[in-house]
């Protein structure tokens, strides 16, 4: 529970003197009490540099119970780390059995408080309830997985007056904590922690793929140790059933270990406790690895990680080049080319690390024009490619060599209409290719095994509506699919499954959950990060925007896209260091470089792609 006050211009004067007791902090965002014991609103806090330091305010002798449940929400949305100045506002038994880390709800704006006009008992003056109201935006787990949430919050706190001391205390509450969505942007922070894919190694390398799996931390609650800890527990109930993680079951740090921070030489020691003594050299660097590719998302200076183990002696260590050797991840994967369709439908490219603004046709039959194509998707490798013809109705996949032949198609759709048939391509780094046939008849997503196996149906056991768009991700266990309804496009990301039955391979998508929840449409999509996605649409009644989403339907930090009207295909890397890419209906291809403005590149051309 927590207080949200974003926005808010009116403050009482007699509230200085609370936030000039704060000491060093920042005045104006010192939590603290009221100084009059109306019933109001909890106010929000305006957005602040994350650095800032909040500092609860305990409750004041002879506090009316109306100032203890304001000045008990308010000392929620404070650094204190283990909630110790919003337990004071508790009777002892209730700060027993309150458990705050088991539930964060994000509200729009601050909860509304009213006093329940029901008569708790005869006593009346010594107990009264009060209800807290506001409109969900989110919950955040007891694993810090975060969940799009929609509705009314409704929940009561009970309130009573010790007979001895007169001090009003709250005897019942939720559990969990409550806050407003200012407050929660102020004291959370989203970071992937990774895994490695169960049943996916990387094409010809062989190596583990490595899994994003984004989780909030309290940004000023020693996140670096929190988010250890977040991973040594495990992936979240979403994830788990398709990564494994190389820490033995029942790691965990040593036990009193708090504060990690890396040293001068920017590397990070983290001791674990005994169930990690008796573990080979490859999986100690695996865990190292794991360890390193999480908290570079805090700490991007990190060099390395060293884990130790309880007797204090040295495991092992892996650097930024070693834990890359170790595991395949694909943010660290620049491509070498951008690849679109020219006047001509004909597949070409041009650098990725240039500024130029001409464009070569690939090698093989995609480059010579053999097949007027629609829609294209590089392999990961950059060595093969697959297109979808210009009429949408076959699919073929060809070698991007000098001497590679088109053969046969590996897919046809028989819908009646251009609409209706196959929609662009997608690979995963393992080298499958995914696609699907939207013909009304027999609307199916399937996955080709190194992009030449027979078609497997994809099972999709959630799926209401037409699948418009795939892109998978490069990790191979999820997938980003534009889904119509009545109308409407939306955004859902799935769990892809794999099993084997008497040699056959069934592939499942579960799961499916919202990664643009208050969208109406969502026009394309990309990949643009281990757990992140550019997006172009429009929610209810707005207009076109491009924007970045998180696969768990939260906003990233950071700003959006410079805006570009007209947008019909964008293309993103998982490799920030590359430019964004879009197909505008006015300009033809245009670039966005890292903090500058959409340049054009092409007029001629359409549907840009990066390898994936």
């Amino acid at each position: 529970m927590g207080a949200d006050r974003e926005g808010s211009a009116r403050r009482r004067p007699a509230r200085a003197v609370a936030y000039a007791a704060c000491g060093a902090v920042v005045l104006a965002g010192c939590a603290s009490m009221p100084d009059s014991g109306d019933l109001r609103d909890v106010e929000s806090t305006p957005r602040q540099d994350t650095q800032v330091r909040v500092f609860a305010m305990p409750p004041q002798q002879d506090a009316s119970s109306t100032e203890i449940v304001q000045g008990f929400l308010e000392a929620l949305t404070s650094d204190d780390p283990n909630y110790d100045t919003a337990r004071k506002y508790l009777t002892k038994a209730a700060a027993k059995t309150w458990q705050p880390e088991s539930q964060a709800m994000v509200l729009a704006n601050g909860p509304s408080i009213q006093t329940d006009p029901r008569p708790v008992n005869r006593e009346g003056t010594n107990s009264i309830t009060y209800t807290l109201q506001g409109s969900r935006v989110a919950t955040v787990d007891a694993q810090q997985a975060y969940t799009p949430a929609d509705g009314v919050y409704r929940r009561t706190v009970h309130l009573t007056r010790d007979a001895k001391s007169g001090q009003w205390r709250i005897d019942s509450l939720p559990q969990g904590v409550v806050m407003g969505k200012s407050d929660f942007q102020r004291n959370y922070t989203s970071v992937d922690k990774y895994y490695f894919a169960s049943d996916t190694s990387a094409g010809e390398t062989g190596q583990p793929v490595a899994v994003a799996d984004p989780v909030f931390v309290r940004s000023l609650v020693d996140p670096t140790t929190q988010l250890v800890r977040s991973l040594l527990k495990g992936p979240t109930t979403w994830l788990g059933p398709v990564v494994r993680s190389s820490f033995p079951t029942g790691t965990a740090l040593k036990k009193g270990v708090s504060g990690l921070t890396p040293d001068d030489q920017n590397q990070l020691t983290v001791p674990l406790n005994v169930k990690a003594s008796r573990i080979g050299s490859a999986k100690c660097s695996e865990m190292a690895t794991q360890l390193l590719f999480t908290l570079r998302n805090l700490t991007p200076t990190l060099d390395s990680v060293a884990l130790q183990s309880v007797n204090g002696a040295h495991m092992c260590d892996v650097t930024e080049e070693e834990a890359e050797a170790t595991a395949w991840r694909a943010s660290t994967k620049r491509p070498d080319y951008l690849y679109f369709l020219d006047g001509k439908h004909r597949l070409v490219r041009m650098t990725t690390g240039g500024t130029g603004t001409s464009a070569v046709a690939v090698p093989g039959p995609f480059g010579a024009g053999t097949k007027p194509l629609r829609s294209v998707a590089v392999a990961r490798d950059e060595r093969t490619a697959a297109g979808v013809t210009s009429d949408g109705r076959t699919l073929y996949v060809t070698s991007l060599a000098s001497d590679g032949s088109l053969g046969d198609a590996v897919l046809t759709s028989h819908g009646a209409t251009e609409h209706d048939r196959l929609t662009a391509p997608s690979w995963d780094a393992r080298g499958d290719l995914w696609v699907a046939d939207r013909d009304p008849a027999k609307p199916q997503l399937y996955m080709l095994a190194q992009g030449v196996g027979q078609p497997v149906a994809v099972q999709i056991p959630e799926l209401d509506g037409r699948i418009e768009d795939v892109r998978v991700a490069a990790d191979g266990v999820r997938i980003a699919l534009v889904v119509e309804k009545d109308g409407k496009q939306s955004l859902l990301v799935g769990r892809i499954e794999r099993t084997k039955s008497d040699d056959q391979q069934e592939v499942s998508v579960l799961e499916l959950r919202s990664a643009t929840p208050g969208s109406e449409e969502v026009t394309a999509m990309s990949w643009a990060g281990d757990s992140r996605l550019v997006v172009v649409g429009r929610e209810q009644g707005g207009v076109q925007q491009t924007r970045y989403v998180q696969v768990d339907g939260s906003t990233p930090d950071g700003p959006a896209p410079a805006a570009l009207t007209g947008v019909l295909a964008i293309a993103a890397s998982e490799d920030d260091r590359v430019p964004l890419v879009a197909d505008s209906q006015d300009d033809g291809i245009v670039r966005l470089p890292s903090g500058d403005q959409w340049q054009k590149v092409v007029k001629d051309g359409s549907v840009p792609v990066y390898p994936g």
